[in-house]
């Protein structure tokens, strides 16, 4: 696992269908398996693999997917056929069909990934309830201000002589 750095794995998780996936190709990669044999292995053990461990990606999704990248090669985003979609739970049960080493220490960091996902999804949320309660607080506090330069305002008007001197030369 010398050649695969977390950045690597962080670049292969996408979102879609609003979660986070990994794209069967790139899981087969980095466990050091053709494709083929991983989904061959997966769909032996299709009961391990309900709809929010894994789903296949429709015609439409995969046409917009490859689209994202610009591209079409083979060796570049070029799949042709609907692959397996694995969320977090999905890739967690692959270790267990997949038994290997490197499947093992592969599975490892991305659990490892996903999780520091996690982490930065939450402190995001964190940081997003601070802002609207800052504005919220704002809000309230220009809204008093307002109202009392409205009152001010009328104060002054009322005070103010109706006739005025004019300036200048006469």
């Amino acid at each position: 696992m010398s050649d695969v750095t977390l950045s690597k794995i962080e670049n292969m998780i996408y979102v879609i269908r609003e979660q986070k996936v990994m794209i069967d190709s790139d899981l087969a990669e980095l466990y050091g398996v053709e494709t083929k044999a991983l989904k061959r292995a997966v769909r032996r053990n299709i009961n391990r693999f309900p709809d929010d461990f894994m789903f296949e990606m429709t015609q439409d999704e995969l046409e917009n997917w490859r689209y994202q990248f610009g591209t079409s090669n083979r060796e570049k985003m070029g799949i042709r056929i609907k692959p397996f979609v694995f969320t977090e739970l999905g890739v967690a049960m692959l270790s267990s069909i997949l038994n290997s080493d490197q499947a093992i220490a592969v599975n490892i960091s991305i659990m490892r990934i996903f999780a520091k996902l996690r982490s930065f999804l939450l402190l995001e949320k964190g940081v997003t309830e601070r802002m609207n309660r800052l504005e919220s607080g704002t809000n309230k506090i220009f809204k008093v201000v307002f109202e009392r330069l409205d009152t001010l305002e009328a104060i002054v008007d009322t005070k103010l002589p109706t006739t005025k001197k004019k300036i200048g030369l006469k």
